[in-house]
């Protein structure tokens, strides 16, 4: 027994020690220079036009411009995770201001998303990777061809009855499994379910998506701060850009029809998607050659 307990603290200081190397890193190639702020501010601009536009966290764009920047993928997800919290409180605020945010279908969505959060921890920590890439291009698929064939309502609302409360609950475990498996946000998956399983308006099923994965961004953030994971200086220029732009997001989002916001959500998820499908037949061969 002493053996176990003696090995289970090697492999934890072991663990702690790569992840303080892996933050020095990471301060070493954001070294504040010219170079790097106008990089952050720029995919901070992007990233809130994103979010208040499609109703996202913009983790899918801020994890591969950090991991570009020098960081590692853990770093710069527990970065992503913190600078979408100000991200999502100025697209909630946006989409609040003209009435688009269910608060119960969120609060509902949030601690289904809690759950399903912890069943998805537990299956990343025992599927292959190669088989998460893939999953992960399967998901994008569905949604794409979702958001071509289903046009939303800009008028309909969320109608609240027992069974639609229930259902909430059950798709935010859904949405919350994918995120913990997959490293996602949620609102590429939450938006169209909205809208298509639920009946809510383009406009308030983005506005709720935001609304749901504010809290849930808070409690991770917290525990990666705790863990000396994230970048706070980076987080804020990302996150404090980000809150800035979102707005005009979702001023977009409101003038287009929904019709074309559903056209323009499937263009950027496609972008996701061959980026996606090419990272994964990349894993694909390399895992082949390993074999053998």
């Amino acid at each position: 027994m002493c053996d176990e307990g003696e090995t289970a603290d090697r492999a934890d200081a072991v663990r702690t020690e790569s992840q303080k190397m892996e933050s020095r890193a990471g301060e070493t190639a954001l070294d504040g220079s010219a170079r790097s702020i106008i990089v952050l501010i720029v995919v901070g601009m992007l990233v809130g036009v994103l979010s208040g536009t499609f109703g996202i966290g913009g983790g899918t764009v801020i994890v591969p411009a950090l991991v570009w920047l020098g960081l590692s993928q853990r770093n710069a997800a527990a970065t992503s995770t913190l600078a979408i919290v100000p991200t999502s409180i100025s697209g909630v605020v946006s989409y609040a201001t003209g009435g688009h945010v269910d608060w119960l279908a969120a609060a509902l969505l949030f601690c289904g998303m809690f759950v399903g959060g912890q069943i998805g921890s537990w299956l990343l920590s025992r599927l292959p990777e190669l088989v998460l890439r893939w999953i992960f291009v399967a998901f994008l698929v569905f949604v794409v061809i979702n958001q071509v064939s289903f046009v939303p309502s800009r008028d309909h609302q969320i109608v609240m009855t027992v069974v639609t409360g229930i259902g909430l609950a059950l798709l935010g475990v859904v949405i919350g499994t994918l995120a913990g498996l997959l490293g996602i946000g949620g609102g590429a998956l939450a938006v169209p379910s909205l809208s298509m399983l639920f009946g809510a308006s383009d406009l308030v099923a983005r506005g709720t998506s935001l609304l749901a994965m504010f809290p849930n961004s808070i409690t991770t953030s917290a525990a990666n701060l705790k863990r000396r994971l994230a970048h706070v200086k980076t987080a804020l220029i990302i996150g404090v850009t980000a809150a800035v732009t979102a707005p005009l997001g979702t001023w977009i989002a409101g003038e287009v029809s929904p019709r074309v916001g559903a056209i323009m959500f499937a263009c950027y998820l496609c972008v996701l998607l061959v980026r996606s499908v090419f990272v994964a037949v990349k894993a694909t061969r390399a895992a082949r050659v390993a074999r053998g």
